[in-house]
């Protein structure tokens, strides 16, 4: 999307004083060029001491994390993966909780658009990186990506190679190369959802593989169900030293066979995104959660009521906190359940058609700090 030519009316405040915000990165409180800018570090800064908690809510996967892992304070957590892991900024970007995307239904997932949309390549992305189709767009090289085709990497024995080397072949032979994983709406400098880069690169370093080396022996605590605040759909979650502190049976597998599947992507060449995300909704909406956030016809999808809104609901009913105290802001479709979940939401000035329709706020676009005007009004006023 492009900046709006005119700056947009001054919303009015919100009724009920703010405890929480909500921000998307790309496209939203990140600069085109995938920077925060000094005006936005200070608004951050002052919401957390006016006692305001901030929550990232990003499509981003975790090792993409670093370029706001600085201005995080207080609890340190940010939702990633559009709401399908929780992850501790303050340690490393550790994955502390996670709502997979079941193997079998991605399979499902993968039969029904290949009949529906001939075509179409896919990615999965799994807790420790990204393992993408021969004809998936090479966005983003990532030296830990195994190149097969998704039933391979969707399969239960499925391990990623443990070392792969600088030459493309990995200690055990398979070939190694690929892409990494960013929200899509960086698709703004040339990258696709979580997809990775066309051109520019993202703000961190893609390494391919998270700086964690946990194994799952046990969802910690049991497994929780978590009530998607959008459609009411419960989704399997599983919990991991939410509180700061590891156990050894709350450790997420990152590194190990059988790592949870965050989120299969699909790509289609030719199709408009849009439509695109129709069809795939319309073929399998009722076996997992699809949306959308890049430019292209790139879709990115989830397990059944996994969303951005259920996991954020989630993490403020844990702090008492009511939607009507989060105000919220996005600019893709990917945004719009958190946003008419929120009890303020904002649409920036660059935001997607269907993000304004389904807002009553504006504020400027993200290169022009919209979500910092919005945050140093509120600061402001109390």
């Amino acid at each position: 999307m492009t900046d709006a030519s005119a700056t947009p009316p001054r919303a009015p405040e919100p009724a009920v004083a703010p405890r929480l915000i909500a921000t998307d990165l790309d496209g939203t409180l990140l600069h085109d060029d995938k920077t925060v800018s000094d005006r936005t570090i200070a608004a951050l800064a002052a919401a957390e001491r006016a006692g305001i908690e901030v929550f990232f809510v990003t499509g981003r996967p975790a090792r993409w994390m670093d370029v706001v892992s600085d201005h995080v304070h207080g609890h340190g957590l940010a939702i990633c993966a559009n709401g399908a892991a929780v992850v501790d900024l303050h340690r490393g970007r550790r994955i502390v909780e996670v709502s997979p995307l079941e193997r079998a239904v991605a399979i499902d997932v993968v039969d029904i658009l290949r009949s529906a949309a001939p075509g179409t390549s896919f990615a999965v992305e799994r807790t420790g990186g990204i393992h993408y189709e021969p004809h998936y767009p090479p966005f983003h090289r990532d030296p830990a990506a195994v190149i097969a085709p998704a039933e391979k990497l969707l399969a239960e024995d499925f391990a990623p190679p443990p070392a792969p080397d600088t030459t493309g072949i990995d200690a055990t032979g398979i070939e190694v190369t690929g892409i990494d994983v960013g929200e899509g709406d960086a698709g703004r400098i040339g990258a696709d959802a979580l997809g990775g880069v066309n051109g520019a690169a993202p703000g961190p370093a893609a390494t391919g593989v998270d700086d964690i080396s946990d194994t799952l022996t046990a969802p910690a605590r049991g497994s929780a169900t978590a009530q998607d605040a959008a459609g009411g759909t419960e989704a399997a979650v599983f919990v991991s030293s939410t509180s700061g502190i590891d156990t050894p049976a709350g450790h997420i597998n990152t590194t190990g066979p059988n790592q949870p599947v965050l989120k299969l992507l699909a790509h289609h060449p030719e199709m408009d995104p849009d439509a695109f995300l129709a069809l795939a909704r319309s073929a399998a909406g009722g076996l997992a959660s699809f949306t959308r956030s890049s430019p292209t016809a790139l879709l990115e999808i989830s397990g059944p009521g996994v969303s951005k809104a259920g996991t954020l609901a989630r993490c403020c009913a844990e702090r008492g906190i009511a939607p009507a105290e989060v105000v919220a802001f996005g600019d893709m479709p990917n945004d719009i359940e958190m946003l008419t979940w929120a009890g303020t939401a904002y649409a920036m000035a660059n935001a997607h058609p269907d993000v304004l329709a389904a807002t009553d706020h504006r504020t400027e676009s993200n290169n022009n700090d919209g979500v910092a005007a919005v945050i140093e009004r509120i600061v402001q006023g109390r």
